[in-house]
């Protein structure tokens, strides 16, 4: 059995995430692929979205393909959201089935810094897309240096799709509303609509579904 994990903050998901996501599903052929949304992510600042909202987003990405489901469960935990803690989880939970991890190809230039790497690496392989055209070079020698490190890194064959969430909530927060949610999937762009999610503090009110 083959388990995908694709975690993150999703504050929004946006078609970059799922992009993302079906590169790896097409490398790997899980099959199950898991969203899961972080609680307090431990290189960011926690969300100011509330974790229900973020959830309800994340049903973005089940247009993906059948294999996905979303979890709740890193927003279930307390503390902050460890991507070893969940793989050994999924592990236990799994045992005999083979874990893969999704990656963009910003996070494994930094690898070496999440909390507990070498674990990781012998729990599950990395799949990574690039998120920038034209790093394929800073790509490929991550992915060398993980290897030598007893790492498995399997890089997607897929052209980037250059988008962020905080370029997202900082134009929506400009005003640009129309322009900065043609970059986001269903259902994304209702509940940003109807919570007023992104807003300035004086326009804000709403938050729930």
């Amino acid at each position: 059995m083959k388990l995908l994990l694709y975690g993150g903050t999703f504050d929004p998901p946006h078609n970059g995430h799922l992009h993302n996501l079906a590169a790896a599903i097409k490398a790997v052929c899980p099959d199950t692929a898991i969203v899961m949304p972080a609680g307090i992510p431990p290189h960011k600042q926690a969300s100011a979205t509330p974790a229900a909202l973020r959830l309800a987003m994340c049903a973005a990405f089940r247009a993906v393909a059948p294999c996905v489901t979303v979890s709740d469960w890193e927003l279930s935990q307390q503390g902050r959201s460890y991507t070893v803690n969940t793989l050994e989880m999924l592990h236990a939970r799994h045992p005999g089935a083979q874990l893969y991890l999704c990656v963009g190809s910003d996070m494994l230039q930094t690898f070496t810094q999440w909390h507990r790497w070498r674990e990781i690496l012998a729990l599950a392989a990395l799949v990574v897309q690039s998120r920038q055209n034209g790093d394929a070079p800073a790509l490929r020698a991550a992915a060398q240096t993980l290897e030598r490190q007893g790492g498995r890194v399997i890089l997607c064959d897929a052209p980037a799709v250059e988008c962020a969430s905080s370029e997202v909530r900082a134009a929506l927060r400009a005003g640009a509303a129309p322009a900065a949610l043609t970059v986001l999937p269903p259902p994304v762009p209702a509940i940003i609509r109807h919570c007023r999610l992104y807003q300035t503090p004086k326009e804000a009110p709403p938050h729930d579904l």
